[in-house]
């Protein structure tokens, strides 16, 4: 059974088609490549995926589970969770507060309560697992700093360490290399590489064709809201009909 199935899915908006028809899945341990031009309709699959939309058509299942028109809430307690495109953080907060927010996202209670300790029994378990994530992403030196006074390569860390916190399974990355240097893309593909070895399948959009080609085992590329092409790096870098549409000749 693969982990993630996307089964015939169209999104309409009135008039508009943003997905028509898609179909694939992805395999569990995979860190799974989402390309495309702008408007190709990525995001919006993201959004259906995490129940932020709902398909028109066609079905999403998760572990063989219909999550198609779940609450995103719901859909993350069943372990899919997602990163954003900006850098969605608590800024007026530590590291550490921050990642104790995402161990309370997948739990069934109050976050602010759990944070003012008045939750004992779940506040220590989330202290410690607060404490295993920041050892695994590298951040414990940082624990104490406030959000907003990391750079953009912490702060990504950062976010994908508050996305760990909540035990995902599957892992919905939305640009995470956008804006980054060459040393940060390079830190943030190694922190990626460790979550997926760590048991997590990850999708990740991003238009860095080189994080895309060194990171990903198998891409899908979206076109104009629909499926254009599949394959491993190399086959998608040699389809004709990609080149023109996305890659370009180069």
């Amino acid at each position: 059974m693969a982990l993630l199935e996307i089964k015939n899915v169209t999104k309409n908006f009135g008039g508009l088609t943003a997905l028509n028809d898609v179909s694939f899945q992805v395999e569990k341990g995979e860190i799974r490549g989402l390309i495309g031009p702008n408007g190709a309709g990525k995001s919006t699959l993201f959004k259906n995926i995490a129940g932020f939309y709902k398909p028109t058509r066609g079905r999403i299942l998760h572990q063989g589970r219909d999550i198609s028109h779940k609450k995103p809430s719901h859909i993350a307690e069943l372990g899919v969770v997602r990163t954003f495109q900006e850098t969605t953080l608590f800024q007026e907060m530590t590291v550490f507060e921050n990642v104790l927010v995402g161990c309370h996202l997948s739990a069934r209670s109050n976050v602010f309560s759990a944070l003012l300790g008045l939750d004992h029994g779940r506040q220590k378990e989330a202290e410690d697992r607060t404490r295993q994530v920041l050892e695994f992403m590298g951040l414990m030196e940082r624990q104490d700093q406030l959000a907003l006074n990391l750079p953009l390569g912490s702060q990504r860390a950062l976010a994908l360490a508050v996305a760990l916190a909540a035990r995902p399974t599957l892992l919905l990355m939305d640009e995470p290399f956008a804006g980054m240097n060459a040393e940060e893309t390079g830190h943030m593909m190694s922190l990626t590489r460790r979550v997926r070895d760590s048991g997590v399948t990850i999708v990740l959009v991003e238009h860095d064709m080189r994080a895309v080609m060194g990171l990903c085992g198998y891409l899908t590329v979206l076109n104009f809201g629909s499926l254009l092409a599949q394959g491993t790096p190399d086959e998608v870098r040699q389809n004709p009909q990609v080149i023109e549409a996305y890659l370009g000749s180069s």
